[in-house]
């Protein structure tokens, strides 16, 4: 259908420069042959018989040419586009942009001078055609090379838009202290707890909810949630399966979880990038804590008075306290840094150092505390053997 359509108009547009061609040529066929019968004003348009024999003529040839050579015009036509399609697929869509933009200021730059010079006799028809090929090129060029100090121009406005509506809203604020619509407002009686995704996956936290040591009600945001979708759908089979395992851990805390309430959020903060930053904000909302075994979380909260309860903290606080001199049983599991040194676990996961140990690999036997170190990592216990 399209090269029909492109058919007709290209026989037809040779059609009628042939047509306007052979006109020109009246004036020649009139003196040649110098018959009255050609002059003969036929009172259409101002048209003599040559004239018109002339345009009939040069329209026939103009068509048949066009209609002949179509198919070719057509081909070129069509290897043109996909040529210049297969460019502009190699830019990025901001250069094609700016390049569209240059060369319409380029354009409009040259349709100003050239009007300027069009009067000056001889070249004045042809300077203006000059101007838009040059300027047309340059506004291209320039624009394409000068793009992100040009958009750099530009960012201002939004900036001072993002600006003024802030200040507007903080004004607002000021006036009435009221929270917007879509916070939560902490209602009487509830004490929120939130919860982050790192603390979701390590999955202590449903063992922590059977036990009751919470009280109040579990937050989490809808944000949270995208985050730990986004994790499970990760490429990386690790971040995978920590993604899935926080769904099942957030499924498992709702679902059989009899002792606390769970709620989920949808206030979502546009302006915020970070998870971690969004999740102080909302704690600061609503007056919640927030649950994690982030440190650094855990830090950055704490500094905007956001409180904090930290599993790792916890799991440390609630590990035995040993004492020099006191006796357990442990079993010698591998060697230890230094020579001679054995290893063992307790069942909590602590590390007891045993002197000379090495040489009870695999055995279980009977050891004597010497001291304990409490670290970042955890605590750490050293001993010898009792006998």
């Amino acid at each position: 259908m399209l090269d029909r359509v492109l058919k007709f108009f290209i026989t037809s547009f040779l059609a009628i420069a042939g047509g306007a061609l052979f006109h020109l040529l009246a004036p020649v066929l009139t003196d040649f042959l110098s018959t009255e019968v050609l002059k003969t004003d036929l009172g259409i348009f101002k048209l003599t018989l040559a004239s018109l024999l002339c345009l009939l003529t040069g329209a026939i040839l103009g068509g048949i040419i066009g209609f002949l050579g179509s198919p070719y015009l057509i081909r070129q036509l069509k290897l043109f586009s996909n040529w210049v399609e297969q460019q502009l697929s190699k830019m990025p869509i901001h250069d094609v942009i700016a390049g569209a933009v240059g060369l319409s200021l380029g354009l409009i730059i040259a349709n100003l001078l050239g009007y300027s010079f069009a009067k000056i006799p001889v070249i004045g028809d042809y300077i203006p055609v000059i101007f838009s090929i040059v300027l047309g090129y340059l506004g291209i060029h320039i624009t394409i090379k000068k793009r992100q100090e040009l958009t750099g121009l530009f960012d201002f406005f939004p900036k001072l838009l993002k600006e003024l509506a802030k200040n507007r809203e903080a004004k607002q604020n000021a006036a009435k202290p009221a929270a917007a619509a879509e916070s939560p407002e902490k209602p009487a009686g509830k004490d929120y707890k939130l919860l982050d995704t790192s603390v979701i996956i390590d999955g202590r936290i449903a063992d922590i909810c059977e036990t009751g040591f919470i009280e109040g009600t579990l937050l989490i945001p809808v944000f949270v949630l995208e985050e730990l979708q986004h994790i499970a759908d990760s490429a990386d089979q690790l971040k995978r399966v920590r993604g899935r395992r926080g769904l099942d851990i957030l499924a498992k805390i709702r679902g059989e979880s009899k002792k606390l309430k769970v709620e989920v959020t949808n206030v979502d903060y546009d302006d915020i990038t970070e998870v971690d930053s969004k999740l102080v904000r909302l704690g600061q909302e609503v007056g919640g804590k927030i649950i994690t075994n982030d440190f650094n979380l855990n830090k950055v909260a704490q500094l905007r008075g956001v409180e904090v309860l930290n599993i790792n903290e916890l799991s440390n606080a609630v590990k035995p306290v040993v004492i020099p001199g006191e006796n357990m049983v442990v079993s010698i599991v591998k060697s230890g840094k230094e020579q001679g040194q054995g290893v063992a676990y307790l069942d909590d996961g602590t590390m007891i150092v045993v002197e000379n140990g090495q040489r009870h690999m695999g055995e279980t036997l009977e050891v004597e505390v010497t001291s304990a170190l409490q670290t970042a990592a955890g605590r750490m216990i050293f001993a010898k053997p009792k006998h």
